[in-house]
C-alpha cells in the first residue's frame, strides 16, 4: 500500500500545508494510507485531518517512518547532515547550485533516498502542475508596497506576520499608503502566475504597472527601464539564460528605483536576475537596504505565500491533489519526470 506521510514544517514561520482534509479523505478512499504529523503552527489543525481518517503522529517523527513511506512537506528539512533514506516530496531548492542544495543532495546520496521536487513537478509540456505562484506574487507585491510606504516616511519596512485573509492584507497596505505617493511599478514575468498576483495587488492599490514578459525581455538586455520605476517586482525564477534585469551597481546609478521586490527570490543561485543582494530577507526584517542615498531596499522573503497561509494552502492543495492521487504510480508521469530530474542532479553533484 502506498503510504503518504505529511510532516510538520520545521521552519517556525511556515504555516502552510500541501493537502487539505478533504484531499486526505480522497486519498484514503483510493487506498493510499495517510499519516499526518501534529504541528503547533500549521494553519489546519491535526484534528481536522484525524476526522478525515488520517493517522496522526507526533511532530517531527518522520525520520522513524517506515522505509517505504513518502514524506511530504513544503519547505526545507533541518540542515543537520543526517542521511535521507526516504522518498521526499518538497521544495528542495537543490538544482541550481545553491550551497544548502548541495548538502541536501549529498544527504540523499548517503541515505539512498530520493527528492521529488515540487518546483520540477511538470506535465508533458514542461509546465508546473502545482504552484504557490499567485499568492507569492500577491504577498510579495504587498510587502514591497509596505516597504515603499515606510521609505517615504524615512523608515525601513517593519516586521510582517501572517494575515488572516487577503482582504486584511490589502486593507493594511491601503492604510500604509494613504499618505504616500504611488510608485510606478515594473513587473517582470507579468503574464505568469506570480506576475498575475503581483499585478492584481498593485491594481487594487492604484499602483500603475508596466508589465513585461517574454516579448519585452527577449533581447536579453541591458534593461535600463528597471531603474526608471520606483518599484521593481521580479516574478521570474532564476534559471540558465535568464539575464540580469537590475545591474549589480544599481545603487550607485542615477535612478528612480527605490524598492526591489525579488518575489522569485533565489539570491544564492548563479542565475540571480537581480544581483544587488546576496541573502534572503525574513518576516522580522523584510528588506535589506543595499544603498543609502537615495535608499534602495530589496524585499526577498522566500516563503511569501505563508503570509496568507489559508488561501495559499487551499489553492495549492487543489492543484496538487490529482497528482497525489497518482502516487501509487510514482515512477510514471509527473512523478517520473521529477525523479529523472533528481537523478540527473544527484549524479552531477557526485561528479563534482
Amino acid at each position: 500500500m502506498t503510504h503518504l506521510w505529511i510532516r510538520a514544517e520545521s521552519r517556525a514561520d511556515e504555516r502552510r500545508v500541501g493537502i487539505m482534509p478533504d484531499g486526505v479523505a480522497r486519498l484514503l478512499a483510493k487506498g493510499i494510507a495517510v499519516t499526518v504529523e501534529e504541528s503547533a503552527t500549521r494553519v489546519i489543525p491535526a484534528d481536522a485531518f484525524r476526522r478525515a481518517g488520517a493517522t496522526v503522529a507526533p511532530q517531527g517523527s518522520w525520520p522513524q517512518a517506515p522505509d517505504d513511506a513518502i514524506i511530504f512537506g513544503l519547505k526545507e528539512l533541518p540542515d543537520d547532515g543526517t542521511p535521507l533514506r526516504h522518498r521526499h516530496v518538497m521544495f528542495g531548492h537543490a538544482f541550481k547550485g545553491q550551497g544548502a542544495g548541495r548538502r541536501l543532495l549529498a544527504r540523499f546520496r548517503a541515505g539512498g533516498g530520493a527528492l521529488y521536487d515540487l518546483e520540477y513537478l511538470v506535465d508533458e509540456t514542461g509546465r508546473r502542475v502545482a504552484a504557490f505562484g499567485y499568492w507569492a506574487g500577491y504577498a510579495g507585491a504587498a510587502v514591497s508596497a509596505l516597504a515603499w510606504a515606510a521609505q517615504t516616511k524615512g523608515r525601513i519596512c517593519p516586521p510582517v506576520t501572517t494575515w488572516p485573509s487577503a482582504d486584511a492584507m490589502l486593507s493594511e497596505c491601503r492604510v500604509a499608503l494613504s499618505e504616500a505617493p504611488r510608485p510606478e511599478a515594473l513587473v517582470i514575468g507579468a503574464l505568469g502566475r506570480v506576475g498575475t498576483g503581483a499585478r492584481e495587488l498593485c491594481g487594487a492599490l492604484d499602483i500603475p504597472v508596466t508589465g513585461w514578459d517574454i516579448a519585452e525581455t527577449a533581447h536579453g538586455g541591458p534593461f535600463p527601464e528597471g531603474l526608471d520605476h520606483g518599484l521593481f517586482l521580479n516574478c521570474i525564477l532564476a534559471a540558465p539564460g535568464v539575464p540580469a534585469f537590475v545591474p549589480r551597481d544599481a545603487g550607485t546609478r542615477e535612478r528612480a528605483l527605490r524598492v526591489i521586490g525579488d518575489i522569485a527570490c533565489d539570491p544564492d543561485s548563479a542565475y540571480n536576475p537581480v544581483p544587488v543582494y546576496d541573502h534572503a530577507t525574513s518576516w522580522a526584517a523584510p528588506v535589506v537596504r543595499v544603498h543609502d542615498a537615495p535608499p534602495l531596499d530589496v524585499m526577498a522573503i522566500d516563503n511569501l505565500p505563508s503570509l496568507l497561509p489559508r488561501e495559499s494552502s487551499e489553492d495549492f492543495a487543489a492543484q496538487l491533489l490529482p497528482h497525489l492521487s497518482d502516487l501509487d504510480r510514482i515512477d510514471a508521469g509527473v512523478w517520473g519526470r521529477a525523479r529523472e530530474t533528481f537523478e540527473k542532479h544527484k549524479a552531477q553533484g557526485a561528479a563534482d
